[in-house]
């Protein structure tokens, strides 16, 4: 298309349902808001209910709230259960919950924080709800990734949960890493379906709470250029929102802030590190997330590696 992919550009969502996770603030929200605007039924995936319901009160349209803690596998099985209760048939899975730059914390499972929550949550909360995706034509499963998967990320099967050392960045790395191979990986096992597609997308570097534990050396020097690095949630929720909504998007693809440097700008397609298309990596990952999880994806099968 020519121009600049607005919100404007997301089609009628009459019909569709939305399934948003962490959409309380920020980007989620932005993304559950301007979904419900165009009439998808949505719902609001959140840890704190009491937050939920704030925010499902700004937005106008059909919007629910469903209790979902990505960092507990307990929260997810059970959110996972009320929502295939509640919906027959889901068309977008957005995973964009996330928690940044968390000092050294676990999941209620034992996770690294920023692992657990960031990859293995939605991890399992995809699988748990696939079945509900697959059989609709044009269903998405849209995973929000960062420009963090090329700082220092690396996938670190010797030491996932960073037992050994820790460096925030460096598990911020390695999560946003994850967040892309999985997509990789769940797009060439959804492929042969023809219906559901794996996209993933990132905001660039926008003005929210997830920036809140930034290092202190960090944090004073972007507090002066951030208002010439940083856009808007509204900005920030577009690449996610064309993943979810553009019909010209194919399973597979990436989209992230047009201007130079994928910091701000309108969405397009991007491209991720060499690191994150290794398919020997996803599928290792793929395997371990299962085994960490207990969830398994039986309604896709992988496709045969390329020789």
């Amino acid at each position: 298309m020519s121009g600049n992919w607005t919100e404007q550009h997301i089609p009628d969502q009459h019909g569709r349902v939305a399934i948003v996770t962490g959409a309380n603030t920020g980007l989620g929200f932005e993304t559950a808001r301007m979904l419900a605007e165009r009439g998808a039924a949505v719902v609001l995936a959140v840890r704190d209910v009491e937050k939920g319901k704030q925010a499902a009160a700004r937005i106008t349209g059909d919007v629910t709230v469903q209790a979902l803690d990505l960092a507990s596998l307990d929260s997810i099985r059970s959110a996972a259960a009320d929502l295939r209760a509640a919906h027959p048939r889901i068309d977008l899975l957005i995973n964009n919950a996330g928690v940044m730059y968390t000092p050294r914390q676990t999941t209620a499972d034992g996770f690294e924080l920023q692992f657990g929550t960031n990859h293995l949550g939605h991890f399992a909360l995809t699988g748990l709800l696939l079945d509900r995706l697959l059989p609709v034509p044009g269903s998405r499963v849209v995973t929000v990734s960062s420009a963090g998967h090329r700082i220092r990320a690396a996938i670190h099967f010797d030491d996932l949960q960073w037992e050994r050392s820790y460096s925030r960045v460096a598990a911020y790395g390695q999560a946003k890493l994850a967040n892309l191979m999985f997509t990789y990986e769940l797009q060439r096992r959804l492929a042969p379906h023809g219906t559901t597609v794996a996209v993933a997308a990132h905001p660039g570097l926008s003005n929210t709470e997830l920036a809140r534990n930034t290092p202190a050396a960090l944090r004073l020097p972007l507090t002066w250029l951030s208002p010439l690095l940083t856009q808007k949630a509204e900005m920030g929720a577009l690449p996610t929102l064309r993943a979810a909504t553009d019909p010209a998007v194919t399973g597979g693809q990436y989209y992230g802030p047009g201007n130079r440097g994928e910091l701000r700008g309108y969405p397009k397609l991007v491209t991720s590190s060499p690191d994150s298309h290794d398919q020997a990596v996803q599928q290792r990952l793929w395997t371990v997330s299962e085994e960490l999880t207990g969830v398994t994806f039986s309604a896709v099968t992988p496709q045969r590696r390329d020789s």
